[in-house]
């Protein structure tokens, strides 16, 4: 723990020119008096710590005692620090690590390139969680998480339409989607997508013996998998979510829509099948006299084009199926009525 402490300490005192020792206290989390005395600990040791007197005094480190990255420019070392999530990584548990791994950067860096955090940081963030929905983490992301570094074997419940089953799962990788874990893992010889918080136990192995298929040590010992090279998470998820999409929409709907209706079906409805079925009817027999689209859109349910459907207003008319037409002449027909 004190070593710890004492290597912040120097990397705290490399990114920055000078530093008092109240200021040493608060990021280290210590009285100013352990801060000194980490500070004589550091000069016997041979760290060339330099206490400066007066009011505008501080710690400081002389005599170039620093080690620099070279070759790093202002947009690299910019971009290295938008390789982060700090919500994510809170999440997973990894909150400390990338910040010491940030300290290390920084204070590797050259002097003009000590801002180039900050700068990153006041330009780009991402917000991961959607709208009006309260984030989650769920309970054991960090205990999967450690597998998924660490490349260990899990034995994890979870819930499947309301029945618990169990499953040995070689984890790849974690996506966040809209403030949702997503877990990629290998199960019996194929790669699955699992919910993380329909996890409701995650078994890790210790390091001791290790987990085969068949329960007997695996080649890496530990409980350890080894990983297939070829697996690109990114891809991988791409190809996933285009499938699971796809899967949702099972029936088709035709829709007459207005000038405005075409610019908003993508708003109301799937994006992608919405911009698939205007360049459709656009490549095919294209809008009427009246420059109406009529368009043919897979949606997951009627039920669910109902509802999304209605936010078209007048500049959309439902033709098929007749029952979700006549749903639809029935709501003008109160709609018309309130307005009456």
């Amino acid at each position: 723990m004190r070593a710890a402490r004492l290597i912040k300490m120097v990397l705290l005192l490399q990114a920055r020119p000078s530093m008092t020792g109240p200021e040493l206290a608060q990021e280290l989390e210590v009285s100013e008096r352990t801060v000194a005395r980490d500070v004589l600990s550091l000069s016997e040791a041979g760290v060339p710590v330099y206490a400066d007197r007066g009011r505008s005094g501080g710690y400081r480190l002389i005599g170039g005692y620093r080690t620099r990255l070279t070759g790093l420019g202002r947009s690299e070392a910019e971009a290295l620090f938008l390789s982060g999530v700090p919500s994510a990584l809170r999440e997973m548990g990894l909150a400390d690590a990338a910040s010491a791994a940030h300290l290390k950067v920084s204070a590797a860096l050259l002097p003009e390139l000590r801002d180039a955090a900050t700068g990153a940081a006041q330009r780009f963030h991402l917000d991961a969680p959607a709208w009006y929905q309260e984030p989650r983490t769920p309970a054991l992301l960090p205990a999967v998480a450690g597998a998924v570094w660490d490349d260990r074997r899990i034995t994890a419940r979870y819930l499947r339409k309301d029945i618990e089953v169990e499953r040995q799962l070689e984890p790849y990788g974690l996506v966040l989607k809209a403030g949702v874990w997503y877990l990629a893992a290998r199960a019996q010889g194929d790669f699955r997508v699992y919910r993380v918080d329909r996890f409701t136990a995650v078994e890790v192995p210790d390091g001791g013996e290790g987990g085969g298929e068949d329960g007997a040590e695996g080649p890496t010992g530990g409980g350890r998998f080894i990983r297939d090279e070829a697996f690109d998470l990114p891809a991988f998820w791409a190809e996933r979510a285009a499938q699971f999409a796809r899967s949702l929409l099972r029936e088709e709907v035709v829709v007459r829509l207005s000038a405005h209706g075409v610019r908003r079906l993508p708003h109301v409805t799937e994006r992608a099948a919405a911009e698939e079925a205007i360049d459709a009817a656009r490549s095919g027999d294209g809008p009427d006299a009246q420059g109406r689209l009529t368009v043919r859109l897979a949606v997951e349910s009627a039920e669910v084009a109902y509802a999304q459907l209605l936010g078209l207003g007048p500049e959309g008319e439902v033709l098929h199926p007749p029952a979700l037409r006549e749903r639809f002449a029935a709501a003008a027909r109160r709609t018309a009525a309130l307005y009456a």
